[in-house]
Protein backbone atom coordinates (compact mmCIF):
# COMPACT_ATOMS: atom_id res chain seq x y z
CA UNK A 1 0.00 0.00 0.00
CA UNK A 2 1.75 3.66 -1.04
CA UNK A 3 1.24 5.69 1.65
CA UNK A 4 0.70 9.94 0.76
CA UNK A 5 3.63 10.86 2.94
CA UNK A 6 2.50 14.81 2.39
CA UNK A 7 -1.21 13.56 3.90
CA UNK A 8 0.04 11.69 6.35
CA UNK A 9 2.63 14.62 8.05
CA UNK A 10 -0.23 16.77 7.10
CA UNK A 11 -2.41 15.00 9.79
CA UNK A 12 0.27 14.52 12.15
CA UNK A 13 1.01 18.43 12.52
CA UNK A 14 -2.76 18.74 13.53
CA UNK A 15 -2.82 15.62 15.62
CA UNK A 16 0.02 16.40 17.48
CA UNK A 17 -1.11 20.37 17.81
CA UNK A 18 -4.39 19.41 19.52
CA UNK A 19 -2.44 16.57 21.66
CA UNK A 20 1.08 19.62 22.71
CA UNK A 21 -2.22 21.86 23.98
CA UNK A 22 -4.03 19.34 26.02
CA UNK A 23 -0.43 17.72 27.46
CA UNK A 24 0.78 21.25 28.10
CA UNK A 25 -2.60 22.08 29.63
CA UNK A 26 -4.46 24.32 27.90
CA UNK A 27 -7.54 23.75 29.25
CA UNK A 28 -6.16 25.07 32.90
CA UNK A 29 -4.10 27.90 31.45
CA UNK A 30 -7.19 28.88 29.25
CA UNK A 31 -9.91 29.85 31.79
CA UNK A 32 -12.31 31.89 33.29
CA UNK A 33 -10.65 31.84 36.23
CA UNK A 34 -7.32 32.52 35.23
CA UNK A 35 -8.41 35.41 33.53
CA UNK A 36 -9.48 36.72 36.19
CA UNK A 37 -7.08 35.94 38.57
CA UNK A 38 -5.38 37.86 36.66
CA UNK A 39 -6.93 40.77 34.81
CA UNK A 40 -5.33 43.59 35.88
CA UNK A 41 -1.84 42.19 34.68
CA UNK A 42 -3.38 41.39 31.63
CA UNK A 43 -5.00 44.37 30.97
CA UNK A 44 -2.09 46.57 31.63
CA UNK A 45 0.21 44.50 29.29
CA UNK A 46 -2.30 44.65 26.50
CA UNK A 47 -2.45 48.45 26.47
CA UNK A 48 0.94 48.14 26.74
CA UNK A 49 1.76 45.80 23.53
CA UNK A 50 -1.71 46.76 21.80
CA UNK A 51 -1.07 45.60 18.27
CA UNK A 52 1.53 42.82 19.23
CA UNK A 53 -1.30 41.09 21.52
CA UNK A 54 -4.41 41.63 19.10
CA UNK A 55 -2.00 39.64 16.70
CA UNK A 56 -1.50 37.48 18.71
CA UNK A 57 -4.44 36.76 20.25
CA UNK A 58 -6.59 36.58 16.47
CA UNK A 59 -3.25 34.10 15.46
CA UNK A 60 -3.73 31.67 18.76
CA UNK A 61 -7.63 31.72 17.71
CA UNK A 62 -7.14 30.89 14.29
CA UNK A 63 -5.16 28.12 15.11
CA UNK A 64 -7.33 26.56 17.68
CA UNK A 65 -10.04 26.84 15.43
CA UNK A 66 -8.29 25.03 12.67
CA UNK A 67 -7.11 22.53 15.09
CA UNK A 68 -10.87 22.63 16.02
CA UNK A 69 -9.63 23.23 19.61
CA UNK A 70 -13.38 22.74 21.70
CA UNK A 71 -13.20 26.56 23.37
CA UNK A 72 -14.42 28.45 20.99
CA UNK A 73 -17.32 30.76 23.54
CA UNK A 74 -14.61 30.97 26.21
CA UNK A 75 -11.96 32.00 23.76
CA UNK A 76 -14.77 35.15 21.69
CA UNK A 77 -15.28 36.08 25.34
CA UNK A 78 -11.91 36.65 26.58
CA UNK A 79 -10.77 38.74 23.50
CA UNK A 80 -14.10 40.43 24.53
CA UNK A 81 -12.57 41.12 27.53
CA UNK A 82 -9.23 42.37 26.38
CA UNK A 83 -10.07 44.11 23.54
CA UNK A 84 -13.69 45.40 23.83
CA UNK A 85 -17.10 44.39 21.74
CA UNK A 86 -16.20 46.49 18.28
CA UNK A 87 -12.56 45.30 17.72
CA UNK A 88 -13.27 42.12 19.59
CA UNK A 89 -15.81 41.14 17.24
CA UNK A 90 -14.10 41.92 14.31
CA UNK A 91 -11.16 39.81 15.18
CA UNK A 92 -12.78 37.14 16.95
CA UNK A 93 -15.05 37.02 13.05
CA UNK A 94 -11.79 37.05 10.73
CA UNK A 95 -9.85 34.58 12.93
CA UNK A 96 -12.47 32.16 13.15
CA UNK A 97 -13.40 32.28 9.79
CA UNK A 98 -10.15 32.03 8.73
CA UNK A 99 -9.22 28.91 11.25
CA UNK A 100 -12.76 27.01 9.84
CA UNK A 101 -11.04 27.57 6.43
CA UNK A 102 -8.61 26.13 6.96
CA UNK A 103 -10.12 23.09 8.62
CA UNK A 104 -12.25 23.08 5.82
CA UNK A 105 -9.46 22.59 3.17
CA UNK A 106 -7.49 20.28 5.37
CA UNK A 107 -10.66 18.26 5.47
CA UNK A 108 -11.10 18.25 2.00
CA UNK A 109 -7.43 17.56 1.04
CA UNK A 110 -7.64 14.41 3.87
CA UNK A 111 -10.43 12.87 4.26
CA UNK A 112 -13.09 14.04 1.13
CA UNK A 113 -12.40 11.51 -1.21
CA UNK A 114 -12.25 8.39 1.34
CA UNK A 115 -15.36 10.00 3.01
CA UNK A 116 -17.19 10.08 0.01
CA UNK A 117 -16.72 6.36 -0.91
CA UNK A 118 -18.73 5.70 2.84
CA UNK A 119 -21.20 8.50 2.73
CA UNK A 120 -24.19 7.19 4.54
CA UNK A 121 -27.48 8.69 3.97
CA UNK A 122 -27.36 10.85 6.54
CA UNK A 123 -24.06 12.76 5.29
CA UNK A 124 -25.48 12.35 1.37
CA UNK A 125 -28.44 14.14 2.57
CA UNK A 126 -26.05 16.77 4.01
CA UNK A 127 -23.85 17.50 0.75
CA UNK A 128 -27.09 17.29 -1.50
CA UNK A 129 -28.17 20.72 0.64
CA UNK A 130 -24.64 21.97 0.13
CA UNK A 131 -24.50 20.87 -4.09
CA UNK A 132 -28.45 22.61 -3.94
CA UNK A 133 -27.38 25.98 -2.79
CA UNK A 134 -24.02 26.19 -1.28
CA UNK A 135 -24.44 29.48 0.32
CA UNK A 136 -27.56 29.92 1.66
CA UNK A 137 -27.43 26.31 3.63
CA UNK A 138 -23.89 26.87 4.64
CA UNK A 139 -24.98 30.78 5.86
CA UNK A 140 -28.43 28.72 7.74
CA UNK A 141 -25.92 25.91 9.90
CA UNK A 142 -23.77 29.01 10.66
CA UNK A 143 -26.26 31.13 11.93
CA UNK A 144 -28.32 28.49 14.15
CA UNK A 145 -26.16 27.40 16.96
CA UNK A 146 -26.95 23.91 16.82
CA UNK A 147 -24.78 22.36 14.85
CA UNK A 148 -21.06 21.96 16.39
CA UNK A 149 -18.64 24.27 15.10
CA UNK A 150 -16.35 22.00 14.31
CA UNK A 151 -18.70 19.85 12.24
CA UNK A 152 -20.02 22.56 9.85
CA UNK A 153 -16.09 23.30 8.71
CA UNK A 154 -15.71 19.76 7.58
CA UNK A 155 -19.36 18.71 6.32
CA UNK A 156 -18.83 20.80 3.03
CA UNK A 157 -15.38 19.30 2.50
CA UNK A 158 -17.56 16.62 0.86
CA UNK A 159 -19.91 18.40 -1.19
CA UNK A 160 -17.12 21.15 -3.29
CA UNK A 161 -18.21 24.12 -1.89
CA UNK A 162 -16.09 26.23 -3.41
CA UNK A 163 -13.57 27.98 -0.90
CA UNK A 164 -15.09 31.57 -1.68
CA UNK A 165 -18.39 30.71 -0.84
CA UNK A 166 -17.30 29.35 2.41
CA UNK A 167 -15.23 32.17 3.65
CA UNK A 168 -17.99 34.44 2.80
CA UNK A 169 -20.96 32.81 4.24
CA UNK A 170 -18.87 31.48 7.48
CA UNK A 171 -17.86 35.74 7.63
CA UNK A 172 -21.59 36.60 7.76
CA UNK A 173 -23.45 33.90 9.03
CA UNK A 174 -21.20 34.11 13.10
CA UNK A 175 -21.31 37.62 13.17
CA UNK A 176 -23.76 37.84 15.80
CA UNK A 177 -23.33 34.90 17.63
CA UNK A 178 -19.77 36.20 17.79
CA UNK A 179 -20.84 39.97 18.59
CA UNK A 180 -23.37 38.02 21.64
CA UNK A 181 -20.21 36.50 23.59
CA UNK A 182 -17.60 39.24 22.56
CA UNK A 183 -20.01 41.37 24.55
CA UNK A 184 -21.14 38.63 27.18
CA UNK A 185 -17.34 38.95 27.26
CA UNK A 186 -16.97 42.61 28.18
CA UNK A 187 -19.55 42.81 30.64
CA UNK A 188 -18.27 39.83 32.90
CA UNK A 189 -15.10 41.48 32.67
CA UNK A 190 -16.69 44.41 34.85
CA UNK A 191 -18.10 41.71 37.63
CA UNK A 192 -16.36 42.26 40.77
CA UNK A 193 -19.60 41.16 43.17
CA UNK A 194 -22.81 39.85 42.71
CA UNK A 195 -24.73 43.28 42.83
CA UNK A 196 -22.63 43.76 39.36
CA UNK A 197 -25.14 40.78 37.81
CA UNK A 198 -27.85 43.35 37.66
CA UNK A 199 -25.65 46.18 35.57
CA UNK A 200 -27.26 47.33 32.68
CA UNK A 201 -24.26 46.00 30.20
CA UNK A 202 -25.04 42.82 31.56
CA UNK A 203 -28.37 42.53 31.16
CA UNK A 204 -28.30 43.71 27.91
CA UNK A 205 -25.89 40.92 26.88
CA UNK A 206 -27.77 38.03 28.24
CA UNK A 207 -30.65 39.77 26.33
CA UNK A 208 -28.80 39.23 23.65
CA UNK A 209 -27.67 35.64 24.35
CA UNK A 210 -31.46 34.82 24.79
CA UNK A 211 -32.16 36.72 21.23
CA UNK A 212 -29.80 34.63 19.78
CA UNK A 213 -30.99 31.08 20.96
CA UNK A 214 -34.48 32.24 19.16
CA UNK A 215 -32.47 32.52 15.62
CA UNK A 216 -32.96 28.26 14.88
CA UNK A 217 -37.05 28.82 15.34
CA UNK A 218 -37.30 32.03 13.20
CA UNK A 219 -34.52 30.14 10.62
CA UNK A 220 -36.83 26.81 10.53
CA UNK A 221 -39.91 28.80 9.80
CA UNK A 222 -38.40 30.90 7.23
CA UNK A 223 -36.80 27.64 5.84
CA UNK A 224 -40.41 25.60 6.02
CA UNK A 225 -42.63 28.63 4.46
CA UNK A 226 -44.57 27.62 1.25
CA UNK A 227 -43.30 29.31 -1.72
CA UNK A 228 -45.75 32.29 -2.43
CA UNK A 229 -47.12 31.96 0.99
CA UNK A 230 -48.55 35.39 2.11
CA UNK A 231 -46.18 37.07 5.04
Amino acid sequence: MKVDWRRASLLAVLAGGLAAFFLLGGPRWLSFETIREHREALRAYTDRNYAAVLAGASLAYAAATALSVPLGVFMTMAMGFLFGRWVGTAAVTLAATVGATGAFLAARYLFADAARRRMGRALQKVADGFRRDAFNYLLFLRLVPVFPFWLVNLAPALADVRVRTFFLATLVGILPGTFVFVYLGESLATIDRPGDLLSADVLLSLTLLGVLALIPVAMKKLRTREPGASA
